[in-house]
C-alpha cells in the first residue's frame, strides 16, 4: 500500500509563500517522525513526498528526508521550469535516486494559460526524455487547458492532483465531471483520489464525497487512480484516519484487485517504485513510531 500524496515542510525555511500562522494547525514542523504513526497503523509502506514550496531548496530538503527515510518511495519536487538551465537543474536533481518528477503549482500562477506557454514547453519535452512526471495541481477551471497540453505533448506522464479540487462544498459538479472524463477519455493522465476532503470542509461525511470518488474511478478506471493522504493538509478536514476509513467505505463496491491499484499499484507504476529492504542507512516508520512517543 502507497500513500501518493504527502508533505513534509519546516516553516522556519521561509520559502512557504501560502504557510504562516493564520493556520495554527499546519503552521509547524511536520517531518517523517509525525507521520510514522499514521501510515504504520494504516498499513502502508511506502510514500510519494510532494513538493510544498516552489523552490529548489525544498525539493533538494524533500530528497534529504528521502535518503534518509526508507518509506518514501519518492519524491516530486520543483523546478523553474521557464530558466533556460532548468535541464542542469533537472539533471542534478535526477541523480538523487528517489527523484521521479516535478510540481509546478499552477494554482497559484495567475495566468491560466501558463502551462500552455512556449516558455515552458522546451522543459516538457525534457521531463519526457528523463522519464520524469508532473503532477498537475490545478483547479476546475484548468481541465480544458490540461487536455491541450496533453495534446501537445502526449508522452509527457502527468498525474491530476486532488481531482482538481472539485467544489465539492459548493455542491459544484457537472463542469467538472464532464471536464475530468473528458481528460480521462482522450489522454493517457492518471488521477490522485486525494484531498477531497478539504474541499468538502470540516463537517462532511463520506456522502458529501461519494459522487465525486465515485466519478474519479468510473472515469479513469482504477489503474489510472492513485490514493493519497494528503497528510498533513488533511489534519484541518477531519485527519488522516478519518480520510483513510472514508476510502474504505468509498472504494467497498470495488474487488480487491481494484482496491489494490488505487491503494498502490497505480502508484507504483507512474512513479517507478520498486520494493526494496531496510536497510541502517535508513529509518523504518516503526523505528520512527517509537522516536514519536
Amino acid at each position: 500500500m502507497i500513500d501518493a500524496h504527502q508533505h513534509f515542510w519546516r516553516p522556519e525555511r521561509g520559502d512557504y509563500g501560502w504557510l504562516d500562522a493564520s493556520e495554527p494547525v499546519l503552521y509547524r514542523d511536520f517531518e517523517p517522525e509525525h507521520l510514522a504513526p499514521h501510515i504504520r497503523r494504516a498499513g502502508i509502506t511506502g510514500t510519494v513526498l510532494v513538493q510544498a514550496a516552489a523552490t529548489v531548496g525544498e525539493t533538494r530538503f524533500l530528497l534529504e528526508l528521502a535518503e534518509r527515510t526508507d518509506w518514501i518511495k519518492a519524491v516530486v519536487g520543483w523546478v523553474p521550469l521557464e530558466d533556460p538551465g532548468v535541464e542542469r537543474t533537472l539533471d542534478d536533481l535526477a541523480r538523487e535516486p528517489s527523484f521521479r518528477g516535478v510540481r509546478p503549482m499552477i494554482q497559484d500562477i495567475p495566468d491560466d494559460d501558463w502551462m500552455l506557454s512556449e516558455a515552458i514547453a522546451p522543459a516538457l519535452r525534457a521531463l519526457v526524455d528523463r522519464d520524469l512526471s508532473l503532477d498537475a495541481l490545478v483547479h476546475p477551471r484548468h481541465l480544458s487547458r490540461v487536455v491541450v497540453l496533453l495534446e501537445r505533448h502526449p508522452d509527457l506522464r502527468v498525474v491530476v492532483d486532488h481531482a482538481a479540487k472539485p467544489e465539492i462544498r459548493a455542491g459544484r459538479f457537472e463542469d467538472w465531471a464532464a471536464d475530468l472524463a473528458r481528460i480521462a477519455r482522450d489522454t493517457t493522465a492518471c488521477c490522485k483520489l486525494s484531498g477531497l476532503v478539504t474541499e468538502a470542509g470540516p463537517d462532511w461525511q463520506v456522502d458529501d464525497l461519494r459522487r465525486y470518488a465515485d466519478h474519479v474511478v468510473d472515469c479513469f478506471g482504477p489503474e489510472r487512480v492513485m490514493w493519497g493522504s494528503d497528510w498533513p493538509v488533511v489534519e484541518i478536514a477531519g485527519g488522516f484516519e478519518r480520510w483513510r476509513a472514508a476510502t474504505d467505505v468509498l472504494l467497498q463496491g470495488l474487488g480487491d484487485s481494484e482496491r489494490s491499484a488505487i491503494l498502490g499499484g497505480a502508484a507504483a507504476r507512474f512513479y517507478r517504485i520498486e520494493s526494496h529492504p531496510i536497510n541502517a542507512a535508513t529509518s523504518s516508520a516503526a523505528e520512527l513510531d517509537e522516536r514519536s512517543e
